[in-house]
């Protein structure tokens, strides 16, 4: 005898949802607070946010020493890559600080006009060819100090623990969204 059909309940309908809270953001310097609507929940925009905040650290961290004041957090990475690269061409460092021509130009002027970098005729003649002065090279040597301890505190906010996997996300989505530009 075949056996009854058992009916399938039917799926629970979700009850309304309150109305989430709005997103705030608390602004620095005690100017408010604003509302993020859809950028609340965004990516993108909270890379930026901390993007944008470790700089501001790393800058109040250099010079609160009074070193080579006034020199951006991002010069930092320019100075490392043509460190770690001599003869590295502007168009290469441009791709590896993920900076095009327009904001890359005025910085590598910047830092030779401080006496940090050389830009020399690469083989070619088309392009440059970069490397640090000795002035570069003492002023990437305390600039690191610095780094280092910006570094320390930033583990101290993600956790140590957790670093390793932050720092494969973070490549995992450098990796994807530069994949899409070629």
């Amino acid at each position: 005898m075949a056996q009854p059909s058992q009916a399938i309940p039917a799926r629970a309908a979700h009850p309304p949802q309150a109305k989430a809270a709005p997103a705030l953001r608390v602004l620095p310097g005690g100017l408010g607070t604003v509302r993020l609507g859809p950028l609340g929940d965004t990516l993108g925009f909270h890379l930026r946010l901390a993007q944008e905040a470790s700089f501001a650290a790393f800058a109040r961290r250099s010079g609160a020493s009074g070193l080579e004041s006034g020199l951006k957090p991002g010069r930092f990475a320019m100075l490392v890559m043509i460190r770690e690269n001599p003869g590295l061409s502007q168009t290469a460092l441009g791709a590896a600080v993920g900076r095009d021509k327009s904001t890359l130009t005025p910085a590598l002027a910047e830092l030779e006009r401080r006496g940090l970098i050389r830009r020399d005729r690469a083989a070619d003649r088309r392009s440059y060819a970069l490397s640090l002065t000795p002035a570069g090279e003492q002023a990437l040597e305390a600039l690191s100090l610095h780094a280092a301890a910006h570094d320390r505190a930033l583990d101290a906010i993600v956790g140590a623990e957790n670093r390793g996997a932050f720092l494969d996300t973070l490549r995992r989505l450098i990796a994807a969204l530069d994949s899409d530009r070629t």
